[in-house]
C-alpha cells in the first residue's frame, strides 16, 4: 500500500478481528491437509489464521482469497476454529480499504451489476425471466404451491438456461402449482458475502426477503445449494423462516409420492458430484442419489471422493468470480476422477460446479497431451436434465 499509516490501521483491525476465532487453533495443521488446493499447488489456511492473530496477514496478497469456503477444513478441526468465517472477516477488512489483488479486481465490477440490476453477470433486471418464455410459467401467488426461485446463473447464462428449462418441464409434469418472481428477485448474496462485502449482502438480502413476505411466499424451491444455504442458514438472521427446498430433495419427493413416473430408459453410466454447498455444508447426500437410482436403465457409480469427501468444484467462496490459472483447477481433477471410474455422465446440482465442470471440459479437450481425452467423452449434466430425458 501506497500509504504506510493506512496499513498500520489495517494491521490494527485484523489484530482486532483475530480475537478469540484465530486465538482457538492450536496450529495442529489438520485443515492444510484437507484443503484441495494443496492438491495443485502450496496453500496453508493454517498459516493464515496464525498470522492474522498477530496481526501479520498480507490483505494485499492472493492468499486471504484462495479459500472456496468448501467446509472441509472445518469439518476436521478439532478445535472447532470458525475457519471460513475468519477468512471472510480477512476479506471484509480488504474489501473496506479496497485492497484487491489482480485476479480479484473483477468482484469490483460484480458489486457494481448486483447493486443496479440485482446480479453479477451484468444483465438487465427485466429480462430475468426471459428464460421462461414460452414455458407458461406464470408469476407468482400466495395460494400456489411453492416459488421456484432459478437463481441469476440459470436466469441468464445460456448453458444453465437448460437447467432452468429442465426444472419448468419437471414441475409441471409433477402437477406442481408453481410460479416465479421474475424481475423481482434479486440475487440471494451468498458468494458476495463470502467475498467481504457484508453491507451489500444484507441489501440484497432485505429486498429478497421484503418481496417474499409481500408476495406471500412461504416455501421456496432453489436450484442453486448456495441460494439453498443462504436462505436457510442466513436469513434467519433477519428472523424469517421459509420452508427451502433444493430440487435435488424435491425431486426425490416427488418420485416417492408416485407424482413423477420415470418410465423412459437412460442407458448410460453416471457418476454423482456433491456439492460442497449442499453436501457437507448441508447433508443433503441421499436423495440425489435416491431420484438418479429411480431412473430405468441408468448405472450410478461413486468417485473416489464422494458425499462429504467430495472434491470442490473451486467455485465457492466468491471464486466463481476469480481467476483461476491452468493447472490449478480442482475441477479438472474431478472429471479425471469421474472417467476414472468409467462415467459416461457427470452429473451434479449445482450451477458453480456444473459451470467449472464445462470450462475444465473444454479445455482438456483442446490438450492433446491428455491421455484420457476427457472433454470428448464426458457429458456434464444437471439432475433435472438427467430426470427430464427420463420423463419425456
Amino acid at each position: 500500500m501506497e500509504n504506510v499509516a493506512d496499513y498500520k490501521e489495517i494491521v490494527d483491525v485484523i489484530k482486532e478481528s483475530g480475537g478469540e476465532a484465530f486465538k482457538h487453533c492450536y496450529q495442529c495443521g489438520l485443515c492444510d491437509t484437507v484443503c484441495p488446493w494443496n492438491r495443485v499447488r502450496t496453500f496453508s489456511m493454517r498459516k493464515i489464521i496464525r498470522e492474522a492473530t498477530f496481526g501479520m496477514t498480507q490483505v494485499e496478497g492472493e492468499d486471504i482469497w484462495r479459500c472456496t469456503s468448501c467446509g472441509n477444513c472445518p469439518r476436521q478441526c478439532p478445535r472447532g476454529v470458525k475457519i471460513i468465517e475468519s477468512g471472510v472477516s480477512l476479506r471484509r477488512i480488504a474489501t473496506e480499504y479496497g485492497v484487491f489483488p489482480t485476479s480479484v479486481k473483477p468482484i469490483r465490477t460484480i458489486s457494481a451489476s448486483l447493486t443496479g440490476e440485482g446480479n453479477p453477470l451484468n444483465e438487465k433486471r427485466e429480462d430475468r425471466a426471459k428464460w421462461a418464455e414460452g414455458l407458461s410459467v406464470g408469476a407468482f401467488k400466495e395460494e400456489m404451491e411453492i416459488l421456484y426461485f432459478p437463481g441469476c446463473y440459470l436466469s441468464y447464462d445460456p448453458r444453465l438456461k437448460k437447467v432452468a428449462v429442465a426444472t419448468a418441464n419437471i414441475l409441471k409434469k409433477a402437477g406442481v402449482n408453481f410460479g416465479i418472481l421474475g424481475n423481482k428477485e434479486n440475487c440471494c448474496g451468498e458468494s458476495i458475502r463470502k467475498t467481504g462485502d457484508e453491507e451489500l449482502f444484507r441489501r440484497l438480502a432485505k429486498e429478497n426477503i421484503k418481496t417474499f413476505i409481500d408476495n406471500g411466499v412461504k416455501r421456496v424451491l432453489v436450484s442453486s445449494p448456495h441460494c439453498y444455504h443462504t436462505f436457510k442458514n442466513e436469513y434467519s438472521e433477519f428472523m424469517v423462516n421459509f420452508e427451502v427446498l433444493h430440487i435435488a430433495q424435491y425431486l426425490a419427493e416427488l418420485i416417492d409420492a408416485g407424482r413423477l413416473e420415470l418410465n423412459t430408459e437412460y442407458a448410460k453410466k453416471v457418476t454423482y458430484h456433491d456439492p460442497c454447498y449442499l453436501g457437507r455444508h448441508n447433508d443433503i447426500y441421499d436423495q440425489p442419489r435416491a431420484a438418479l437410482k429411480a431412473i430405468p436403465g441408468l448405472e450410478l457409480s461413486e468417485m473416489p471422493e464422494a458425499r462429504e469427501n467430495s472434491l470442490c468444484c473451486g467455485g465457492g467462496g466468491g471464486r466463481i468470480w476469480m481467476e483461476t490459472p491452468k493447472g490449478e483447477r480442482f475441477s479438472d481433477i474431478r472429471l479425471e476422477q469421474a472417467t476414472g471410474v468409467g462415467a459416461e455422465v457427470l452429473v451434479t446440482a449445482c450451477p458453480y460446479c456444473i459451470t467449472h465442470f464445462e470450462e475444465s471440459r473444454l479445455m482438456l479437450a483442446e490438450d492433446e497431451s491428455n491421455p484420457a481425452d476427457n472433454g470428448n467423452k464426458l457429458e456434464i449434466k444437471d439432475i433435472t436434465e438427467i430426470i427430464q430425458d427420463a420423463l419425456f
